[in-house]
């Protein structure tokens, strides 16, 4: 173990300290350190310690010359001067670290600036202060919270924490929009939308050819909004998702983005409706006492052939309108669609991935959990911001869709060939 935390803190810490002053909840990385390398709270307090104060300090230097910019001739008289090791008092303790350097331009050694953060965090009560917040940062995971209350301690006001985080999302939803798919083989896309307080965003998810998921886009608005799915996917075109192809759209039957879904790609797309926001529709009319057995038909029905599932559910639906007629309006309405995964001929695994967006709604759970400190929601464009951070390092941990072994099974479905699950393409 110590060898790993000796490897961890010389070659990470000036990357990890770069990259929390930009993005204040990467934090929450840290908590994978503890559950799956087991690594002792004390050794990541130790490398998360030494980086938040440093992104601290390193706000606090910008406050005073501004941001660096190297090669740049600046109008401040205060000038960035690299780094030097410095120490901080936690309690007890005291942690190496390394902080920044200021020197007033043209006055030499005299002319060295000092950092007040600095000053404050070397103070016992600030020290104990910093300890604390740290150590409740850790041993709560509330990563969120550890670099702003750090830099509202020293002195170093939220605000400036805020705009250096906010900066780094803008750039990550630039990103997230601009990068290009050019080469990428997708087969499915699955679009669903998800709401960050009063704002409603879409997003649209794809599995390429190997079974790995590519975060492809965003946009705020909801999938009901036409203009809204249209434009998202226009951009899709636009960065390499051409419509030269037949994929498997997974969509939550919003009527506009089925429509847009031929518009911009060809009505030859086949488009599989999410059976899990289908069994939440029709349950919506039901009373408690008829939710449960309604469910167990559904998914009993979903496991069959197309043809015979759908006579199943056609049935419930005649069962249901006498006591439920709007229940059964919800089951009958496109039903057709709910069973195109069945139709194509895919193993039971890939169907089982391929029936529903929860391959998104994934993410998205990951992204409310990232956001749940948030009070307040500024605007559409904040919302963007969070969301696009937070898709972008849920992708990090993507793994493979379940059956993505049979995903050659897809491919041929697509491209019109007849499949024989033993024999392979016929």
């Amino acid at each position: 173990m110590a060898v790993l935390y000796q490897v961890a803190r010389r070659n990470n810490k000036r990357k990890l300290r770069k990259l929390l002053a930009g993005h204040p909840d990467t934090l929450q990385s840290l908590a994978s350190l503890t559950q799956n390398a087991g690594m002792a709270v004390r050794e990541i307090f130790e490398i998360a310690g030494c980086a938040a104060i440093e992104a601290v300090l390193d706000i606090a230097a910008q406050g005073i010359a501004g941001p660096r910019q190297q090669g740049r001739a600046r109008s401040s008289p205060v000038c960035w001067h690299g780094t030097q090791a410095g120490s901080v008092s936690l309690g007890e303790r005291r942690l190496r670290i390394e902080r920044p350097r200021l020197r007033k331009k043209g006055i030499g050694e005299d002319g060295e600036v000092e950092i007040p953060a600095y000053e404050a965090m070397n103070q016992e009560e600030m020290g104990v202060r910093l300890r604390d917040i740290l150590l409740g940062g850790v041993s709560t995971r509330n990563y969120q919270s550890v670099l702003p209350e750090m830099a509202d301690a020293a002195g170093v006001s939220r605000s400036s924490v805020s705009r250096e985080a906010a900066e780094a999302m803008e750039e990550d939803l630039r990103r997230l929009c601009e990068r290009r798919f050019d080469g990428v083989d997708v087969l499915a896309i699955y679009v669903d939308g998800v709401r960050q307080g009063g704002h409603v965003l879409v997003v649209a998810l794809g599995v390429d050819r190997e079974g790995n998921k590519h975060v492809l886009g965003l946009r705020e608005g909801a999938t009901e909004n036409a203009t809204v799915v249209k434009g998202l996917l226009e951009d899709l075109v636009e960065r390499g998702i051409k419509a030269d192809r037949r994929r498997l759209w997974v969509v939550d039957g919003s009527k506009a983005l089925y429509q847009a879904i031929q518009e911009v790609y060809g009505s030859e797309n086949p488009v599989q409706r999410c059976r899990v926001h289908k069994g939440r529709n029709v349950a919506g009319y039901l009373p408690e006492e008829e939710k449960e057995h309604v469910r167990l038909v559904m998914k009993a029905a979903s496991r069959l052939d197309a043809e015979e599932g759908i006579g199943k559910l056609r049935k419930l639906a005649e069962r249901l309108e006498k006591d439920h007629p709007s229940a059964a309006a919800s089951l009958r309405e496109g039903l057709e669609e709910t069973f195109t995964v069945n139709r194509l001929g895919l193993s039971a695994p890939l169907r089982r991935c391929l029936c529903s967006t929860n391959v998104i709604e994934n993410p998205n759970a990951g992204l409310r959990r990232r956001t749940g400190r948030v009070s307040r929601w500024r605007d559409g464009r904040m919302a963007l911001r969070w969301t696009a951070s937070s898709l972008l390092a849920a992708e990090k941990n993507f793994r493979k869709i379940m059956g993505h072994e049979d995903l050659w099974m897809l491919d041929a479905a697509l491209k019109g060939e007849s499949v024989d699950r033993k024999q392979g393409v016929v």
